[in-house]
């Protein structure tokens, strides 16, 4: 896993979500976010998106966090957007703005789904501080899945955690 730092500016999306917890995706029978992510591409929620900044570039965040990362919180699915210059919920869709942040930065994989997504997380929970260049902020983390991420026994993808 390669870890870089940076600072993003805001990040406008359009989606999905789901509130959900730790507990809950960690007993997959009572999971909500695959049945999300299904939706989201059996039902092709994307191609509603209007004025998309990049199609085919997914957006995976966790956001609204109660407490930590084994409180409950909000799962959001959906692209960039350029505007939100429509009524999203005529298309059954959300917003979401990302804050200008502070990000530890981790590219991951290649390596097969879910595996890739789940070591990924597995070891930034187990990071101090230090390692990942500043305190958790829980206030919004994400993945983006783009080209890299077409072939589902390979994927490399970028994992976003907001540090203060």
């Amino acid at each position: 896993m390669e870890k870089n730092s940076l600072t993003l500016p805001e990040i406008k999306l359009a989606g999905i979500a789901v509130r959900t917890s730790y507990q809950q995706e960690f007993d997959k029978m009572n999971g909500k976010i695959f049945p999300c992510v299904k939706k989201y591409y059996h039902e092709s929620i994307f191609e509603r998106i209007k004025n998309r900044k990049k199609p085919g570039t997914t957006f995976c965040v966790y956001t609204d966090y109660e407490s930590d990362y084994k409180g409950a919180y909000t799962y959001f699915i959906g692209e960039e957007v350029l505007t939100f210059d429509h009524d999203l919920k005529e298309e059954g869709l959300q917003k979401l703005v990302i804050p200008k942040q502070k990000y530890a930065k981790f590219t991951n994989g290649p390596a097969a789904m879910p595996d890739v997504i789940v070591k990924a997380w597995e070891e930034i929970w187990e990071m101090s501080p230090s390692e990942l260049g500043g305190s958790r902020h829980y206030h919004t983390d994400f993945e983006i899945y783009d080209e890299r991420a077409v072939d589902h026994e390979n994927i490399v993808l970028d994992v976003f955690v907001g540090v203060q």
